[in-house]
């Protein structure tokens, strides 16, 4: 089964990227170059979105 979850191998802030890369199976160098721009076209909504992320997603480590 698997589980959405803040990566601890594909960290660069927070692992939310590195965590959404390898429940879709995608390379995570792909969402994060799309991030970026997501970021700038919606005014840091996406910025937002990642803050709240942050506290609802769980860590890989407390899963395991």
């Amino acid at each position: 089964m698997k589980k959405l979850y803040r990566s601890s191998n594909q960290r660069m802030v927070a692992g939310i990227l590195g965590g959404i890369a390898e429940y879709f199976n995608v390379d995570v160098t792909i969402l994060r170059l799309i991030f970026i721009i997501l970021l700038f076209f919606s005014a840091f909504t996406f910025a937002f979105v990642y803050l709240i992320a942050i506290f609802i997603i769980p860590n890989e480590r407390e899963i395991h």
